[in-house]
């Protein structure tokens, strides 16, 4: 494997008139087989691949740091981390104790009435994060206008910090009835556990909106990761020598570093979020900017549709726990390019969603893999060659897969190459089931979009996923291997806040409501935003509600700036979702949103340089179908715009490489973004 070593492209010019940068950012993505950093500074635009330390997440961005910035005297460090999600998937969360009213202190365990496995006699939920005994209830409540129904009991506050001491707990969650009407009271309960010196999750000011379970699972989840992500963030912001640090938001923009230790339920969807925004300002640039993104990674494959700017969800679950957080709306499943292909007991060929990761990886990464994975199938087709790795500098083992790739075969009783075809085609399938789960199944038709393929293998599936879906085309920003990144290095600054109002729009009252509370908002939004450092001049400020017709039990966000008609806009956003409107019925806004956000790192992309020679060409061998196929392969570098090459052919990148299926076709734009389109043209080469 290579040492991994970073890449430089240059830019004629510097930003802000030509001034020279005196400060270096580095946006780095935790993955997890591989961490990738992007530097921007006076010297251009800087990229490195190497292999994540999945034992401890810091060493590989330290090493990057080391190597991709080694004499940055005013660093600037933008992070993707995983650490928050791995906790909870992995059971390494804090123990919390929550504090709620007496007598509601078993709404974790009673959740909501859906069942998880609808066939199933016995469903089964993951157990609380806290259990039974870690669960106190204090007197005290509040209706849900916010009138004291029970006062707080002052004698109990005094007693509450021994008895939160004697569970043992390091960490507390503070979730009361109706704490998004008035927080007064959970805020009482928070300084009255002060003294203990544990991380306090407080609902009131992490999630300031209604439905008491989601509200108590996002604080109890908060609670849980909120001491390991602290100390690895203080851990990282210490080590790195950086200036500043901020960590990539779940919502597509990026957080300082004291709030993301304090609300790192914000970051579960850190690195993918990245994704997202780095594919949709390619798609701008390309002036395609109705996509789906298709990231496909070592170990699991996000997709997120973006109808001209990203959708937000907060049906959002992490190992079958609610999240209530605003986060991008992307949908994972577990195919990447290190998942194992296996025979199930049936004898069919099952693809993820166990993956090989990091550690040991895939065979052909001589690592000590030793169970097929899709990136093994994909060296044996021919469609990764085994030289062109990394940019040349990591070999791939193609001989090593022989042996394991054998033994699948003889399970499905056919020959090697159908084996590995079989491998592809079940991960493309798996993928394209997700692709369609965020399109057609939300009411849009993919063939109003492009395909924005990215992630380490993303471009060796984009064009048949995007023929599968009927998308016009598909789409390879320039180094879609470390996109991510680039996202989290260009992303905006960002902070939302939220009120519950629970109003008819039918009420004379209503927009009054809304109007103060997104003029009571906004001030909250942007005076965070500044004292992360955001320039005040420069801050943009979005107001959305979350509604619903009367009787429903779930909304649709639109917009709801001053002058919006956030009625008309819902009705309209229901007729596209479900395929109808009712006008006779009254419309509830259930939550003002405030988001204000601000420009992120002032990067330059370098543009494609001219190639007037013809690009080098090397003919490959690819199997495609059974048929064993000659394929010309050319360095990304090597093309400029307008160039144009038919398929079979590969482009190979130093991040990845493009797969470009026969009948297809790969056209170089102004920009140096790859289009794949179906049928055949004259090559340009």
């Amino acid at each position: 494997m290579a040492d991994g070593q970073p890449r430089r492209r240059t830019v004629d010019g510097a930003p802000d008139g030509g001034k020279p940068l005196d400060r270096v950012w580095v946006a780095v993505d935790t993955g997890g087989t591989f961490t990738d950093v992007v530097a921007w500074g006076a010297d251009g635009l800087r990229t490195l691949k190497l292999p994540s330390t999945p034992d401890d997440p810091s060493r590989a961005i330290l090493d990057g740091l080391a190597r991709i910035a080694p004499d940055a005297t005013r660093l600037v460090l933008l992070h993707g981390s995983t650490v928050a999600t791995n906790a909870l998937l992995e059971g390494r969360g804090a123990a919390v104790t929550l504090i709620t009213n007496r007598g509601f202190e078993d709404v974790l365990a009673i959740g909501r009435q859906n069942r998880p496995q609808l066939y199933a006699l016995v469903g089964h939920r993951p157990p609380p994060l806290v259990p039974a005994e870690r669960r106190l209830g204090i007197a005290g409540r509040l209706a849900a206008d916010a009138t004291e129904l029970e006062p707080l009991d002052e004698s109990e506050l005094a007693d509450l910090a021994a008895r939160v001491r004697a569970t043992g707990a390091e960490s507390v969650a503070v979730c009361l009835l109706h704490a998004y009407a008035d927080g007064a009271h959970e805020q009482r309960v928070g300084r009255a556990l002060e003294p203990l010196g544990l991380p306090l999750s407080i609902s009131s000011e992490l999630l300031p909106e209604y439905r008491e379970y989601e509200r108590t699972s996002t604080t109890v989840v908060n609670a849980s990761v909120a001491p390991v992500m602290s100390r690895y963030l203080r851990r990282l912001e210490a080590e790195a020598g950086a200036e500043r640090v901020a960590v990539m938001g779940s919502n597509g923009g990026t957080l300082a570093v004291e709030r993301a230790a304090r609300e790192p339920a914000h970051t579960v969807l850190s690195g993918p979020a990245g994704g997202v925004v780095g594919a949709l300002e390619w798609a701008r640039r390309a002036g395609h900017p109705s996509i789906l993104t298709f990231d496909m990674g070592g170990t699991s494959t996000d997709v997120s549709l973006c109808p001209g700017r990203p959708l937000h969800t907060r049906e959002f679950e992490i190992d079958g726990r609610p999240v209530a957080l605003p986060v991008l709306d992307i949908h994972t499943v577990g195919a990447g390019g290190g998942s194992i292909a296996r025979v199930d007991p049936g004898g069919a060929l099952r693809v993820g969603p166990e993956s090989a990761g990091a550690v040991p990886g895939p065979i052909c990464y001589g690592r000590g893999g030793t169970e097929v994975t899709v990136t093994d199938a994909h060296l044996w087709l021919g469609r990764i060659p085994a030289d062109a790795f990394l940019g040349g500098e990591g070999g791939l083992d193609r001989a090593a897969v022989e042996g394991p790739l054998r033994r699948l075969a003889d399970g499905l009783g056919t020959s090697l190459d159908a084996a590995a075809e079989g491998v592809l085609a079940v991960a493309d399938a798996a993928m394209e089931r997700a692709l369609r789960v965020i399109s057609v199944e939300r009411g849009y038709d993919p063939r109003d979009f492009a395909l924005v393929a990215f992630g380490g293998a993303g471009a060796l599936h984009a064009g048949e996923l995007a023929g599968r879906l009927g998308c016009d085309r598909a789409l390879i920003p320039p180094d879609p291997g470390l996109l991510s990144a680039w996202g989290i290095l260009t992303a905006p600054l960002s902070h939302a806040v939220s009120r519950t109002l629970l109003a008819a729009a039918d009420r004379p009252d209503t927009t009054r409501r809304v109007d103060d509370a997104r003029a009571g908002l906004t001030p909250t939004a942007t005076e965070a935003l500044v004292g992360d450092g955001a320039d005040p001049e420069r801050i943009e400020v979005r107001c959305e509600v979350d509604a619903r017709y009367r009787g429903q039990s779930f909304e649709l966000r639109v917009g709801a700036d001053e002058g919006d008609d956030w009625a008309e806009a819902f009705h309209a956003a229901h007729a596209a979702r479900y395929g109808y409107r009712r006008d006779d019925a009254p419309v509830e806004v259930v939550t003002v949103r405030v988001t204000a956000t601000a420009p992120g790192t002032p990067v330059v992309s370098p543009a494609p340089t001219p190639v007037d020679a013809p690009a080098t060409r090397r003919a490959r061998t690819v199997v495609v179908e059974g048929r064993a196929l000659s394929a010309p392969s050319v360095w990304r570098r090597d093309l400029g715009p307008g160039h144009r090459l038919n398929g079979p052919a590969l482009v190979l990148d130093y991040s990845a490489t493009t797969w470009v299926p026969p009948e297809w076709r790969v056209e170089v734009d102004e920009i140096g973004v790859l289009h794949l389109r179906s049928g055949a043209e004259p090559t340009t080469l």
